[in-house]
């Protein structure tokens, strides 16, 4: 078990609503979907990228590496509601084929196409405009909340990160 002081078992205090989205313990894309709104992914960016710090132990690499990282939007009528970064080992086989996938979601694939998927527990932060991550959504929020998860298939580590903005409340009340 990879312990990390910053990254929390319990979720932050949040509006009800909220709260029940980011402690979702199923597929994220499915709650989305679920809102009736029209859902979508939006790639950012796709393929090699520096580990922050608070994810080298989660991978395990050493410090300063580079990763594989997609960056994506999910989007309620066209609304970013949510900003993830997955990432694995940069020369890792099993994951990049499945990160690799465009506009289709990786949280239907995470959960129900691969049944010798093991997932790790969530974990939870709010995290402000310091954090790499807060930085590269562009929120003018001061703190996001966000939580992670580690996925292992074939014992190779990959881990999701969504940071939830703002506009998600707007579809979720």
């Amino acid at each position: 078990m990879i312990q990390d002081t910053h990254w929390l078992p319990q979720p932050p205090d949040l509006a009800p609503a909220l709260l029940a989205c980011v402690t979702e313990a199923g597929s994220l894309t499915e709650r989305l979907m679920a809102t009736s709104h029209r859902f979508g992914v939006q790639v950012l960016s796709q393929g090699a990228s520096k580990a922050h710090p608070d994810e080298i132990a989660l991978l395990s690499l050493p410090a300063d590496s580079m990763l594989y990282a997609r960056h994506v939007l999910l989007t309620l009528d066209d609304t970013p509601v949510v900003y993830a970064r997955s990432i694995a080992r940069l020369d890792c086989p099993v994951w990049q084929p499945i990160l690799d996938r465009g506009s289709r979601s990786l949280g239907l694939t995470l959960f129900g196409g691969l049944p010798q998927l093991q997932r790790g527990p969530l974990h939870y932060q709010q995290l402000d405009s310091a954090h790499p991550l807060h930085q590269a959504c562009h929120s003018m929020a001061a703190h996001l909340p966000a939580r992670r998860c580690r996925f292992a298939l074939e014992q190779a580590p990959l881990v999701v990160c969504e940071l939830f903005l703002p506009a998600l409340e707007d579809f979720i009340r």
